[in-house]
């Protein structure tokens, strides 16, 4: 009899769906004959204005204005700001949750957002089972206060970095954390080869010899993205440039009507796609944000990473991380960017310098010993 699992994320950007999507295709791929997976949006069926507030409200924030969520992070290290915001989440989603988790008994809970963990706590507890439970911090370096408000659970973390501040900080037991290498999807494994690389650009009609600038952000899109495309193709930058909006509609639309004011024909606009691994492939620089699962991509790829946003101070140690380590530019001011990205396109030994230093990470796709992880857990 198969194993039951229950995934459990929200969709506020797109690091925290991702890698719960990467473990279970892996663990479906691998072990389909023992176990079984089921992804569960957490805030299915609940009522939209808790939607709206949580979900709606973190998009259009990071669209529209950054310092509202930085704000409300800043209010949640206050530990009854934080508990109130739990309280008033599980109100919305335990009663839906647990009357799947009691329809369909899931051996195993893993949770990948850390509103979750409250309501799946009080649900398990209520009803006295004993299903194992397991959270899964998706920031790698700096995370949000309210993942560690219950210090007993058992946590799998991204960095040392992270699991040194859990023990010394938040008094935290070393052995109910857990360190692995960051959740990727599988295919980040490896490169894409010489020909693959060749077809994707004939497929864009971009010659082989011409430099490729891709700018994305998470699912959501990049903030900014508009004025960073338009300061780029103002600029007269000898390459082509792809932009991935994400679900981002208002910005597919203004990327779409820059590429036709701009008569860009070496401008690509995509929405929302599954080609990201293969775009980052055959870029030679990515104009990104600094969310955990982006700029991890962006790295395991071997490319450039030129971050001009990220949300204080939830990414912040993403952005210390590539400039501590050499691998790429941190720059907030637009206008700075088009004579940046020249600089470190056309420069040989600019490239070979950034991407040497990423090379020596050895950087390792995490996801097959975490989801060994998470089977063999009890």
């Amino acid at each position: 009899m198969k194993q039951k699992l229950m995934f459990l994320y929200l969709k506020t950007g797109g690091g925290h769906l991702s890698p719960a999507r990467s473990v279970a295709q892996w663990i479906e791929r691998n072990h389909d004959k023992g176990y079984e997976v089921e992804l569960v949006d957490g805030f299915t069926g609940v009522s939209p204005i808790a939607k709206l507030i949580v979900e709606d409200g973190y998009r259009k924030s990071q669209e529209k204005a950054t310092w509202v969520f930085e704000g409300l992070y800043a209010i949640h290290k206050l530990k009854p700001i934080a508990h109130l915001s739990g309280w008033l989440v599980s109100k919305f989603v335990a009663p839906i949750l647990e009357h799947r988790i009691l329809a369909d008994k899931p051996d195993k809970i893993v949770i990948f957002h850390f509103f979750l963990i409250k309501p799946i706590n009080e649900i398990l507890k209520r009803n006295k089972l004993d299903t194992p439970m397991l959270t899964v911090v998706t920031d790698p370096f700096t995370a949000h206060p309210i993942w560690f408000l219950d210090k007993t659970q058992n946590f799998i973390v991204f960095s040392q970095q992270l699991k040194t501040h859990l023990i010394n900080a938040k008094k935290i037991p070393a052995e109910n954390i857990n360190t692995f290498p960051f959740i990727l999807n599988d295919k980040f494994s490896s490169s894409i080869n010489e020909e693959a690389k060749a077809q994707i650009r004939t497929t864009l009609n971009i010659p082989a010899d011409e430099k490729v600038i891709l700018i994305m952000g998470g699912a959501d899109g990049i903030p900014k993205g508009a004025k960073i495309l338009r300061k780029l193709l103002q600029s007269g930058l000898n390459a082509h440039i792809v932009m991935v909006c994400g679900r981002n509609e208002n910005l597919l639309k203004q990327a779409n009507k820059l590429k036709g004011r701009y008569n860009a024909n070496h401008l690509h606009v995509f929405g929302f796609v599954d080609i990201v691994y293969e775009l980052l492939n055959i870029a030679d620089l990515v104009i990104t944000k600094c969310g955990a699962s982006t700029f991890m991509e962006v790295l395991m790829c071997g490319k450039i990473p030129l971050i001009n946003s990220y949300i204080w101070e939830q990414e912040k140690g993403n952005v210390e991380y590539i400039c501590n380590n050499q691998l790429g530019h941190y720059e907030k001011r637009v206008n700075q960017i088009p004579n940046l990205v020249k600089n470190l396109i056309f420069n040989s030994n600019k490239q070979g310098f950034y991407k040497n230093n990423i090379y020596q990470l050895k950087l390792v796709n995490g996801t097959s010993q975490v989801s060994k992880f998470i089977m063999q857990y009890s």
